[in-house]
Order: C-alpha cells, then structure tokens, then sequence
C-alpha cells in the first residue's frame, strides 16, 4: 500500500481522488490545506487520518509515503523540492514548474535524495494514446502534427467584469499556455522528441497573461501546429498527418478516441477501452513505479518534463510572459 498525502484542496485533487479510489495500492492518510477549517473538511470527506496546514510540518512527517501537489504553477518547484528533499516520492501537477531551471532543479532533487517524481500529465498515459503510439509507423513518415486545446474558461465572464481570479495571474504563473498548451506541447515532444524551431504568438490580456496563442514548430522533415485558447472555445480534433494516412485523435488533452483514416479510404479504430476516470492512468503508473522502487517513468519521464518546459520557456519570450519564478 503506498500511503499519500495531498497538497491543495480543490476540484482537481478532488478530480484525481476520485479516479485513485479505483487503484489498487493507492490509501489517502494525509491533507494539507493552508486553513485548518478547510484541511479538517476535506480529511474527512476523504477519510484521512492526518491533517496539516505547515508544510514543513507535513514534509517532515511519517504518515505518508508519497504526495500529490495541486498548488498553483508558481509553488510547484519549491514544494516539491521540499517533499524530495524528506524523502518523499513526489507527484506533481502539470506543468512540473514555472521554468527549465525549476524543472532541471527538481528532478536532480528527486535524484539526490533517491525518490520517485512524475509530471501527472495525463493524456500520455491514456489508453487511447498508448494504442497511437504503437499504430503511429502505419501512416509513413509524419509530416504535420496539428493540435488544439481551446476552452473558454469559467473563470473568463468575471474577468471581464474586473475580477482576476487565479487563472489569469502571471504572479501565480498561469495562463493558456501553462494550463492548456502543455497539453498539445508534451504528446508531441513524447512522440517525435523537442523540436528545432519555435515560433509562437499569442493575444495577451491586461493582468499579464496570454488568453491564448499559437505555436509553429520545426522538426526534420515535418513541422507541428499547436494552438490554445482560454477565451475561445473549439470543436476541431487533433491530427497527425503521415504520407500514407492520418491519426485523428478526438481531444489531445484527454484523448478517448482515435482513428487512422488511410489514404485509400479505409479506416483503422485505435480506441482502447477506458473503463476508469481520465486521471486513473496517471495514479496507477505513479503507485507502480513506487511499488517497483522505481525513480522516474519511462512514459512522463524526466527528458519529457524537461524538454517541454525548454520549449515553452522560448514560447514565453517570444510571446512576453513573464512570471516571478524567472
């Protein structure tokens, strides 16, 4: 049984709870909430036993093996730094943090002190997006990757009425970027490794963060078209394009359904079935690997988190975000 603690009490912890109930090794013993009232509320919703509200209180503790870090970008690198350093297997909340330097920090942490640290990125853990990285070298050679990840945020009618709310914080190093083109970004870099180029724009908003953006990049041969948007809502799949067929993959951020459309006509299902919540996957290979005494996954592995972020950080130049973390 490895034992976990949380850290940050909102709908995606809770999101991620509800996906681990289903995984096998997986036992909730420890909450950390910044007010004791919040903490007490959601240990017992979830039935932990250990409740905190001082983190280094909580690094320090015996109660849990492992943790899940949900706090906003800009603590990513610093917390998990310091679960690492207490011998903690650490996994943290896409993006792993604000910058490079952060991540490349974070990861010689994690292989300092002898633990594990994953990226809970998602969507290359998924079934579906197993089952295209095995069927890819049926559409040829790759020549165009195009993917999309534009949601109009909830949060995007108060902004407009004058409320800037968490997500649209350059200080908390948030973003359409950091929140939704990652999302586009890691598949890509799992698939055909980091890019030669990046060009990239994007609409800025007043608090300082990019609403949304699109980014060109450059490989050998092929070239990827990667757009997002938190003011904007789209309908269109993803796409990867080959010289004898195409990969549709319904949504990149959490794909369920894909299909290889030949150039003869013909047409190839690679949905594999997912019979548990989206966040599952992630969870299960997390306790695994913990379970094996293993450091790092081979899938969201410390090359990918790393290579990424590179490409992101040249994303933010080029764009002008800036976060405190820089």
């Amino acid at each position: 049984m490895v034992r976990f603690g949380v850290v940050g009490t909102n709908w995606i912890t809770e999101r991620l709870l509800e996906a681990a109930a289903h995984v096998k090794g997986f036992e909730l013993t420890a909450v950390y909430s910044r007010t004791e009232d919040k903490a007490n509320a959601f240990a017992d919703q979830y039935n932990a036993k250990h409740r905190f509200t001082d983190l280094e209180e909580m690094a320090a503790s015996d109660t849990f093996d492992a943790v899940y870090i949900a706090t906003p970008n800009t603590y990513h690198a610093d917390q998990t730094a310091l679960f690492l350093r207490n011998g903690k297997h650490v996994l943290c909340e896409k993006p792993l943090a604000a910058n490079a330097a952060e991540v490349s920090h974070v990861i010689n942490t994690a292989r300092d002190n002898n633990v594990l640290l994953m990226e809970a990125m998602k969507s290359t853990l998924a079934p579906t997006f197993k089952m295209v990285q095995a069927h890819l070298h049926k559409i040829g050679p790759v020549r165009k990757y195009i993917a999309g990840y534009c949601q109009y945020s909830s949060r995007y009618d108060k902004y407009k009425e004058g409320v800037v709310l968490n997500a649209f914080k350059p200080e908390l190093a948030n973003g359409a970027l950091m929140d939704l083109g990652v999302y586009c970004l890691y598949p890509l870099i799992t698939l055909f490794g980091a890019p030669n180029q990046v060009q990239a724009q994007a609409i800025m908003l007043d608090s300082g963060v990019d609403g949304q953006g699109s980014v060109l990049l450059g490989y050998e041969g092929m070239e990827a078209v990667v757009t997002y948007s938190k003011i904007s809502n789209s309908h269109v799949p993803s796409e990867i394009m080959g010289e004898r067929g195409s990969i549709i993959i319904d949504k990149i951020g959490s794909p369920e359904h894909a299909e290889i459309r030949y150039n003869d006509g013909t047409v190839e299902l690679l949905t594999a079935e997912q019979t548990y919540p989206a966040m599952y996957y992630e969870v299960e290979e997390f306790v695994n690997l913990v379970q094996q005494g293993k450091q790092e996954s081979e899938l969201n592995s410390y090359e990918r988190s790393y290579e990424t972020m590179q490409v992101m950080d040249q994303i933010r130049k080029q764009i002008g975000l800036v976060f405190p973390n820089d």
